[in-house]
């Protein structure tokens, strides 16, 4: 009992489970600063993103498995179908009943947060959309991730229809000012991904599994990380920049500065694939540190104004 336990709660990688409830954070913050949060819509959130992510964690477990990317030749974590331990059947079964835990968790959230039918219709699309961008990254014929179209993925689910969906259903506004705290959470949940297709990018490769970094390669992989990391924190300065509130509680946010440089140059002076698989969760940690500080702050401009 305890083993299989073990198991599923390595399937799940609960390391990966923080990046879904950074942009619901934000866009339940956001909305606490106009005013308009609830309880109840932030933790149906919570619990709709958590369910999403291990949906995809156990997607692509099964997938990488199906297509040979999941081999002795794989730097990171051994998972769930790879050590034989879990069967491509079982497998299947466990990701079928997320999917009904992840709809019922869906429904709950939009019917108690939306009034109106065509935002309703709209977020269950939207939902169905997010579940099926889940599945597909890895799975099927011609998964979307084995072209190097995972990072579009991550960068509009955990980016853009998060923080801004979330808000929308605390407040039942749209806010175009929020394209740039999107865009930085969106930015930082790609850095992670980044990293992960770095850690991989020689098994990917023989395997023929084509990210962007491995269509970039290792140097310019790099680069492009240093890219989404300079990305997040000038578009989260930005918004926090144009409120209307003193400029020096923004200084703390300059913290987040230190945390992603520390990173940015270890990725930098990586030179093995194996020397970037300790930096998963730690670009993690960094994503986590640097939407808590805009957090925080967006908090303290609000008790301010």
């Amino acid at each position: 009992m305890k083993d299989s336990i073990r198991i599923w709660y390595e399937a799940a990688r609960p390391k990966t489970l923080p990046l879904a409830l950074i942009s619901i954070t934000t866009g339940s913050v956001l909305a606490f600063a106009s005013d308009h949060f609830s309880w109840m819509i932030a933790g149906l959130s919570f619990l709709t993103a958590t369910l999403l992510q291990i949906l995809s964690n156990l997607a692509n477990d099964y997938g990488d498995s199906v297509q040979g990317t999941d081999n002795e030749s794989r730097i990171g974590p051994v998972r769930a179908m790879q050590t034989g331990m879990v069967t491509p059947r079982v497998m299947k079964q466990a990701i079928g009943f997320n999917i009904v835990l992840t709809i019922l968790a869906g429904l709950a959230l939009v019917f108690y947060a939306l009034d109106s039918l065509q935002s309703i219709l709209t977020f269950i699309c939207l939902g169905l959309l997010a579940i099926f961008a889940a599945i597909a990254y890895t799975m099927g014929s011609k998964p979307y991730g084995y072209v190097g179209l995972g990072d579009v993925s991550v960068f509009v689910f955990f980016g853009l229809l998060g923080v801004a969906g979330t808000y929308f259903l605390h407040t039942g506004i749209v806010d175009y000012s929020l394209i740039l705290p999107a865009l930085g959470c969106g930015f930082l949940a790609v850095a992670v991904l980044n990293i992960n297709n770095l850690r991989d990018i020689e098994n990917d490769l023989v395997c023929g599994k084509r990210t962007v970094a491995v269509r970039l390669g290792q140097k310019r992989a790099k680069q492009y990380h240093f890219a989404l990391l300079s990305g997040a924190l000038i578009t989260f300065l930005a918004y926090l920049l144009l409120q209307p509130s003193p400029v020096w509680i923004c200084l703390p946010f300059l913290l987040s500065i230190v945390v992603l440089f520390r990173h940015g140059k270890a990725v930098w002076v990586a030179t093995q694939p194996a020397q970037i698989a300790p930096m998963l969760p730690m670009v993690v940690k960094c994503s986590v540190v640097t939407n808590l500080l805009f957090a925080g702050v967006v908090i303290a401009q609000t008790l301010v104004s």
